[in-house]
């Protein structure tokens, strides 16, 4: 493997495509610094809402949140090559999401199906990956049922997030308008989703499940929640694919009263903090891990420099923490401590227009 100093990391950035924005934006990551230089930009992809790169680094998978795809209604999944000297993308093709705003993509460690998380219809889809990246028809569509205390936003099911755990044995879907994580036994065989023995957790009425991400030993599970503005803890058997919850604590400081809105929550390489994003506060939560336990601690939080955070992202060597400010038109980078978890700003800020994801790839230089 090469030196994590010297290898090459390229950064991935979807975008909410208008009048400014074109599609997918490459730039180059210094390892010192934190400095973003512009490499490319993938014009004519759509709304391509979030990203997912397999493991081998070869393909990118973009959810594009778009009327029509492929003469059906709802949005799409495209399939990109990455070159593998440039990190430049070739489009390979595209097959429909088989439901409406299509947020979020997950793909399993065999690098053979890639999940999709389905917000405006609340369904999960599964779709094949072929061997030459190219996406196929769906092999799976599980359509979610039911709604929640907010009759503006859980009127009925909104899928907002899907991820399989590390055996990829089990899937997660959050879903934002049942105030359940609905959990799925994987058929990585047949590409199937089937109820788990413990169907779903559930969480407080009105809370908004969003994002869902495991800790590095795969004991426990962390679901930042839109609505309420809170972090759920749960403890996690990987023999049953269950979840029991532990902690729930606010991601707001006391006092705050104003209008905000989580959206994505990321967890350090090191197992020891734990990050997610404030829209309308517009500031990073940070709060340290008991690994013992999996409990939370407050530790403070970093204003993001811009407006309404989406996607979080930390870097492969865990010394940078990205940031995409959508209605900001900004990507922000700041400095990770390693003794404390604390952000420390370090003055790049890069112009980018309506961003919502970052993804990464490191390779060598």
């Amino acid at each position: 493997m090469a030196d994590r100093q010297s290898a090459e990391v390229l950064v991935y950035v979807g975008t909410y495509t208008n009048d400014k924005s074109e599609g997918i934006y490459i730039y180059r990551l210094d390892p010192s610094s934190g400095d973003l230089t512009f490499v490319s930009k993938t014009a004519g992809v759509e709304n391509p809402f979030f990203l997912a790169i397999d493991s081998g680094q070869q393909h990118l998978y973009a959810a594009n949140v778009v009327e029509t795809c492929e003469g059906q209604p709802g949005g799409g999944v495209s399939a990109f090559a990455i070159d593998p000297k440039t990190g430049g993308l070739t489009f390979l093709n595209q097959q429909p999401a088989r439901g409406t705003v299509p947020c979020y993509l997950s793909i399993d460690r065999t690098g053979r199906y890639v999940l999709v998380a389905n917000y405006g219809t609340g369904s999960v889809a599964v779709l094949p990956i072929r061997a030459d990246g190219q996406v196929g028809p769906a092999t799976d569509v599980v359509q979610h049922e039911g709604s929640s205390v907010n009759k503006e936003r859980q009127e009925g099911p909104h899928v907002h997030g899907v991820v399989l755990d590390p055996a990829s044995r089990y899937a997660f879907a959050a879903d934002l308008g049942t105030d359940k994580v609905m959990i799925y036994a994987f058929d990585s065989t047949q590409g199937k989703l089937r109820p788990n023995e413990q169907p779903f957790a559930q969480v407080q009425a009105g809370a908004g499940p969003r994002h869902f991400a495991f800790h590095p030993n795969e004991r426990y599970g962390y679901l930042i929640n839109e609505l309420d503005n809170t972090f759920t803890v749960f403890a996690y058997d990987a023999a049953r694919g269950t979840l029991a919850e532990v902690q729930t604590l606010s991601t707001l400081p006391g006092g705050f009263t104003g209008e905000s809105y989580c959206a994505d929550v990321q967890v350090h390489s090191s197992g020891r903090f734990l990050y997610g994003s404030n829209r309308g506060h517009d500031s990073i939560a940070i709060f340290a891990i008991d690994e013992a336990t999996g409990r939370l601690t407050p530790a403070g939080h970093e204003p993001t420099q811009g407006h309404f955070p989406w996607n979080l992202a930390i870097d492969p060597t865990g010394t940078f923490l990205m940031v995409a400010n959508q209605r900001g038109d900004s990507v922000v980078v700041f400095r990770i401590d390693p003794k404390t978890g604390g952000l420390q700003a370090t003055g790049h800020v890069t112009q980018v227009p309506k961003p919502v994801c970052i993804k990464m790839t490191q390779r060598s230089s």
